[in-house]
């Protein structure tokens, strides 16, 4: 290489940048390899965002490829290893450390990065919901992730004889995904994992120790539970849940100070192990066909108004599209994994991945005053990808990677509603009915009344 091409930029030095952005900051002391490892803390992560990245058909081809890039970014003295094998058997053994220091780093980054997009109106709002992730028909998975896992072979719960053809599908494997989504940036927050019969109940409270305080938490009809629902208050955060005929509220209790919209979520069962009941405004709005009824423990019209409330439900609506760009966009619908350990291993790399790629796309994307909602997840994906194939290609102009990004925004022309089409997969679901709401009894006045007043002075603040 002549002198005059030494300054040179290579597609190599952008993901290096990328790379070394993300990643700043961690203290990898807390992770210690054997002294005979040839990989590091930052390396071993490095090398796992790269195959989460990559498009390569397996996830052989996928790690044969990001190795020489994690070598040459790791320096031509580093021999790291070489098999596949080895690359995962580390990867199982340090997924769960490396993915959380890299989680604390990422938020740290999203606070720093985009302070303007943290709040939405006046509190940080997050989503949250589960979905399902198909795994391949082994055995491994069969035992680990599939609904009759605990289940004499061919019966259902009733003890009733399946035909061969329904136990097969029933049997069919697949790994629940439940995920906290910060709605100010379209980002993920958290998640947890676990076999397809899993509760996303269980999954949501113990997510909420990593939530900020005072967050507000918009959530489905799924989610709703005296138990959780008063965790989740007591934290000192709030909710905004939708609720259904399936659920019992009560009015005129006496609680607290009695006000329009005021209702209480409190059932026989907490009432009689002398469990405060929990306060709630409800708020119904209309999605032009049926109405929505949302309660929350923002009691204040003040703090926050019946306008913004169904705004803010109505944003959560985008954890359903980041859903989409997983399992569609970045091809995640099923895994490629045929253990139960890897498949754990995969999906965590593949979230951070994805995580991490739309994290720096929109940092360049604010740069131009591009909001996070107009955040092409397909073109930030292309990007990376062609930066990831050309590594050792010097950067054209004006198609470096954070040039790419930039332009990686959703084009502003105006899309019919597709609410109407007959899509012959469709979910023909019927709309949630009204809540019950019943005049509280005397009763159950008194029960309220024998309770201790500081719960009670702590819900009326």
């Amino acid at each position: 290489m002549s002198h005059r091409d030494s300054h040179v930029r290579l597609n190599l030095v952008c993901l290096q940048q990328c790379l070394r952005w993300l990643l700043a900051g961690i203290d990898w002391s807390a992770i210690t390899f054997r002294k005979d490892c040839r990989w590091t803390p930052k390396t071993l992560v490095a090398g796992a965002l790269l195959w989460a990245w990559s498009d390569e058909q397996t996830l052989v081809e996928r790690f044969r490829t990001v190795r020489k890039i994690a070598t040459r970014l790791a320096g031509e003295q580093q021999q790291l290893a070489k098999t596949y094998q080895a690359f995962t058997k580390i990867l199982r053994r340090w997924t769960d450390e490396l993915v959380l220091l890299v989680r604390v780093a990422l938020h740290e980054r999203m606070q720093q990065a985009l302070p303007h997009h943290w709040r939405v109106g006046s509190f940080v709002l997050f989503g949250v919901d589960g979905s399902r992730i198909e795994l391949p028909r082994t055995r491994s998975h069969e035992q680990a992730y599939s609904t009759i896992r605990k289940r004499r072979r061919g019966k259902n719960r009733r003890g009733k004889r399946l035909s061969a053809r329904h136990a097969k599908k029933a049997n069919s494997p697949q790994l629940w995904l439940t995920t906290m989504w910060h709605a100010g940036m379209g980002l993920p927050w958290d998640w947890r994992t676990g076999p397809a019969d899993s509760s996303e109940r269980a999954h949501l409270r113990d997510m909420l120790g990593g939530l900020p305080a005072g967050a507000l938490l918009a959530a489905d009809a799924g989610f709703v539970g005296y138990e959780g629902l008063w965790e989740i208050y007591s934290g000192g955060r709030h909710l905004l849940i939708r609720v259904g005929s399936n659920v019992r509220l009560l009015k005129q209790l006496g609680w607290v100070r009695e006000r329009e919209g005021l209702v209480y979520l409190w059932p026989d069962q907490a009432a009689r192990r002398g469990q405060p009941p929990l306060a709630l405004r409800l708020v119904v709005a209309h999605n032009g066909q049926h109405p929505v009824y949302l309660v929350t423990t923002v009691l204040s019209q003040r703090e926050l108004p019946d306008t913004q409330v169904i705004e803010m439900y109505a944003r959560r609506w985008g954890i359903e599209l980041f859903y989409r760009h997983l399992k569609q966009t970045f091809r995640r619908r099923k895994l490629r994994s045929t253990s139960a350990e890897n498949a754990r291993v995969e999906l965590a790399w593949s979230l951070v991945g994805l995580w991490a790629m739309a994290l720096y796309a929109l940092v360049e994307a604010d740069r131009q005053d591009v909001p996070p909602e107009r955040l092409s997840f397909a073109k930030l994906l292309l990007a990376f990808r062609r930066t990831l194939r050309d590594y050792l290609h010097p950067t054209e102009p004006g198609e470096r990677l954070c040039e790419r990004l930039r332009q990686a925004i959703i084009d502003s022309y105006l899309r019919q509603h597709k609410a109407s089409r007959n899509y012959p997969r469709k979910k023909q679901e019927q709309p949630p009915g009204p809540p019950q709401i019943i005049r509280a009894s005397t009763t159950q006045i008194q029960l309220a009344n024998a309770l201790a007043h500081p719960q009670q002075k702590g819900l009326t603040a």
